[in-house]
């Protein structure tokens, strides 16, 4: 029975076989299409405020060349039907230009992004000289208590009247895996995602990208 079980998960795509797949696919079929072929109904973009992807795509034309990109690392919940894949992304001629990260889930043996961001490196920055994906799988062990990020305190009623909406989190079922992100006025961005280690939740990774007019 173990060994069928096994077996059965060994023939599930991972999130980094997604990811390979879905760049892949902006090869053949175009950016933009492939961009649209895997998006769940509810993914989110930014312009750079959040957008709702398959609204924001649905007549965007693909460009002529598209760019490339390959994951450098993946952080997965214990179950594997929630990962967060970064890794470097580079120009239709081959230069690198930044990184990016896409939070995945599962539902079955189908993968589907929610969350698309990214940023450009800095002066002088290299991307990661590993060509195969490191794999971060939260601790099975102990059970996580939960929420990786915990909500926010209520706002006032007048915090509620001048604070933007543009922010989201979500988390794994089994709550060993948890982000979110927040999108100020200005279109500055930050993504934080939390791992359980099983004894405490560690901020795994965290996207600080700056306003559009400072980079």
């Amino acid at each position: 029975m173990i060994a069928a079980f096994l077996l059965a998960s060994a023939s599930i795509p991972t999130a980094v076989d997604a990811e390979l797949a879905f760049a892949n696919d902006a090869q053949k079929i175009g950016l933009w299409t492939a961009f649209r072929k895997w998006a769940d109904n509810d993914a989110v973009i930014f312009t750079p405020q959040a957008v709702w992807a398959q609204v924001e795509l649905k007549d965007k034309k693909d460009p002529p060349k598209a760019i490339t990109w390959r994951p450098a690392d993946s952080y997965v919940s214990c179950d594997g039907r929630i990962a967060v894949n970064t890794g470097p992304w580079f120009a239709a001629d081959g230069t690198p230009r930044g990184f990016f990260t896409t939070v995945w889930q599962r539902t079955g043996s189908t993968w589907r992004w929610v969350y698309d961001g990214g940023g450009f490196y800095p002066k002088g920055a290299t991307p990661p000289a590993a060509t195969k994906a490191q794999v971060h799988r939260a601790s099975c062990r102990a059970k996580a208590p939960g929420a990786p990020v915990p909500p926010p305190p209520p706002l006032t009623k007048r915090e509620a009247r001048t604070t933007p909406e543009d922010n989201g989190r979500g988390q794994s079922a089994d709550k060993t895996l948890g982000w979110d992100w927040k999108v100020e006025k200005d279109g500055a961005r930050k993504l934080r995602v939390y791992q359980w280690n099983g004894k405490s939740y560690v901020e795994a990774l965290t996207n600080d990208i700056p306003a559009p007019s400072a980079q």
